[in-house]
């Protein structure tokens, strides 16, 4: 087996950890659940025992060369400490990549994980001819990178591409960050659901009285199936990222948006409604 590194993606509902080697072939992976109502510690601790057990399995036959963890929130570069991340609670202003490191024993580098996807689409994925891209991720939250001249572009203190506060509508929704009305709440999967629990649509309401969890991938197939309530909300889905989209594209006008994460597997119910804003929004966008 050959040498490999692991990645942590460090979300506000899931835990996901994997080796890949140096080509960036997976070799294993373990999911998990981010248990944030039991404290930060705990996640950690649960992240690093699982982090020792993978390397352990694989070191008689590689070497570990490194370890990188990816958060959604504001990584301050020059410290480790994560300054701000609404979906996990209790972990602001914490010295997150120190005291990993102290669990582990290791060096690690701690990133934004919108940074950390943004690179991975450059180095595998969509990207891989691009050298100037931005990316939107859409899962429990809403997150952002910019990659400019092949590198991650931090801005002055490691905050850069917050798309996900991005503010579409100045009377909308209030945000987790204290404002309002910011791309999260209405593109991440946390404001699918709660728009349809406040839905009118007499389907979509018996659906959530019959599954109070209901998930934002059984409101998108409710709207593939042509539900009035379920398109509504993946229409300002759609409305919502086109208008951030157009932002981005008259202000840097690059080459590649990247649109990733969970929410973006309901791609074909919010596209349409994404591709008519961002040409209503964007004279960049129109004139290419």
């Amino acid at each position: 087996m050959a040498d490999f590194s692991i990645g942590v993606d460090l979300g506000g509902t899931n835990l996901r950890i994997a080796a890949v080697d140096q080509s960036g072939t997976l070799l294993e992976k373990i999911p998990l659940s981010t248990q944030v109502s039991r404290g930060r510690d705990y996640v950690m601790d649960e992240m690093c025992d699982a982090i020792r057990s993978l390397a352990a399995r694989l070191q008689p036959s590689g070497k570990l060369l490194g370890i990188g963890v990816g958060v959604p929130g504001m990584v301050d570069q020059r410290t480790g400490y994560l300054r701000g991340c609404p979906n996990l609670p209790g972990w602001s202003d914490t010295p997150v990549r120190a005291e990993i490191e102290r669990r582990l024993g290791t060096r690690v580098v701690f990133e934004n994980d919108a940074n950390a996807a943004a690179v991975g689409e450059m180095w595998l994925g969509a990207a891989r001819e691009v050298r100037d891209l931005a990316i939107f991720t859409l899962g429990t939250g809403v997150g952002g990178g910019l990659i400019i001249d092949g590198k991650i572009h931090h801005g002055v203190i490691g905050m850069a591409g917050e798309f996900g506060h991005i503010m579409i509508d100045p009377e909308g929704f209030p945000c987790t960050c204290g404002t309002r009305g910011c791309l999260e709440q209405y593109a991440s999967a946390t404001a699918i659901t709660y728009m349809a629990k406040t839905s009118r649509d007499p389907e979509l309401a018996a659906v959530v009285k019959s599954d109070p969890n209901v998930s934002a991938k059984c409101i998108y197939e409710l709207a593939m199936r042509g539900n009035p309530g379920a398109r509504e909300i993946f229409d300002l889905v759609g409305q919502s990222v086109g208008r951030a989209i157009a932002m981005v594209v008259n202000a840097l006008n690059l080459p590649m948006i990247v649109i990733g994460g969970g929410v973006a597997n309901g791609w074909e119910a919010f596209a349409p409604a994404l591709f008519t804003e961002l040409h209503k929004r964007s004279l960049v966008y129109m004139a290419t």
